[in-house]
């Protein structure tokens, strides 16, 4: 049986309200002024296409919305969404979807929803039917892993509960393979100043290409690291953790640095914010860093960022992160999403490698969540990405 939510997180209700705000008379959120100066070069996307399904979209007696992860399993051909539905209005659950020809304006097609289950086989509880012991999911990354068929996700955890972040693999029908242990950093201990902060925890998750190690990078800063992004400075290094899957073990880690907030809500001393919201490889070493900002009654900016992880110095042993123990990785803008022709900029979480294109070219595809916020919507979007290399 399903359950209705109790009520929206603070966040959610926050990002609702500036919605409602934009959409009574700004047009902001159809664009957002280009980041802090970076190295910038040529275009590197190309819009090919853009599509939208419906709100809360009925898929299997589930409401398709928070669409937080999109990757693509080639020999399926077959696109995986993962909602960030904490079980509120069905269980912790993905999407499966097949896109063949994005550029005709075809939406992507739902194929069905799978249950992610706990290692007793049962269903995520919801916040209305937590038990002692077991967390309620906030499920926020997903890749899939073609050599053992599995398919690796992320939550950022239960905080108020008192349990941290944490990666899990699962098989293709839900059930629970494992769930990976991570280092005692992100362990919640926010009365202490230490541990990752709520919401802004596990965002982003990246396979290498030989399948063997995944990337987890935080969205803001760990509590003793450093502040949250704000509209004069950047906030603190986040930190980008491999993990190799053969053994479970945090073998390196990384600092990034997000932007400050590129925008002024419409309404001074209103929400703002600034994050990591995805990251995907684009290689063994260089990766994608899509950094999500918001603005209440203004709407979202979205840049794309290339780093080398070889660049930056190992953070894995230091417990604080200061300006003068660590080298944070530089960062090459790609792209801002308000230059490159999409009608609406949203809440843009998920990135993914599509099907090749002509000429061995490469197709980027991006998804937005839509917090289940009807004033907000769940967004395709095909891109034609070009390598510096």
């Amino acid at each position: 049986m399903f359950f209705p939510p109790p009520s929206l997180s603070r966040r959610r209700r926050l990002l609702a309200a500036g919605a409602a705000l934009a959409l009574g008379g700004l047009t902001a959120c159809r664009s957002a002024a280009p980041p802090p100066a970076s190295t910038t070069g040529p275009q590197r996307l190309r819009l090919l296409a853009e599509s939208r399904w419906p709100h809360r979209l009925p898929i299997d007696a589930t409401a398709a919305g928070g669409l937080s992860a999109i990757d693509y399993d080639p020999a399926r051909r077959e696109y995986l969404l993962l909602s960030d539905d904490r079980s509120d209005l069905a269980p912790a659950r993905f999407y499966g979807a097949r896109w063949p020809a994005p550029a005709d304006g075809s939406a992507p097609e739902p194929l069905g929803v799978t249950l992610l289950r706990q290692a007793d086989g049962a269903p995520w509880p919801s916040r209305r039917m937590a038990r002692p012991g077991i967390p309620v999911v906030d499920p926020e990354a997903l890749r899939w892993r073609a050599e053992t068929g599995t398919l690796l996700w992320t939550s950022e955890g239960d905080l108020a509960r008192g349990f941290g972040p944490a990666l899990y693999e699962s098989r293709p029908d839900g059930s629970l393979v494992r769930q990976i242990a991570l280092p005692a950093m992100f362990e919640p201990d926010p009365g202490a100043g230490r541990g990752p902060r709520d919401n802004l925890a596990l965002e982003g998750l990246a396979l290498t290409p030989d399948g063997r190690h995944a990337w987890l990078a935080m969205e803001n800063a760990l509590l003793q690291d450093g502040p949250e992004p704000t509209l004069r400075a950047a906030g603190g290094p986040c930190r980008l953790t491999r993990i190799d899957l053969s053994n479970g073990r945090a073998v390196a880690q990384i600092a990034y640095v997000p932007d400050p907030i590129p925008r002024a809500p419409l309404i001074p001393g209103t929400y703002a914010d600034n994050g990591v919201s995805e990251v995907l490889m684009i290689d063994a070493t260089r990766m994608l860093v899509l950094e999500r900002a918001y603005a209440a009654g203004v709407g979202n900016s979205l840049r794309l960022y290339e780093i080398d992880t070889r660049d930056a110095s190992d953070t894995l042993a230091l417990d604080r992160l200061t300006p003068d123990n660590h080298r944070s990785a530089a960062k090459t803008l790609v792209a801002d999403f308000a230059t490159l022709g999409l009608p609406r900029l949203d809440n843009t979480e998920g990135l993914c490698w599509g099907p090749d294109l002509p000429g061995g070219r490469r197709m980027l595809v991006a998804v937005s969540d839509d917090n289940f916020n009807p004033l907000q919507i769940t967004q395709f979007a095909a891109f034609e990405f070009t390598d510096k290399s």
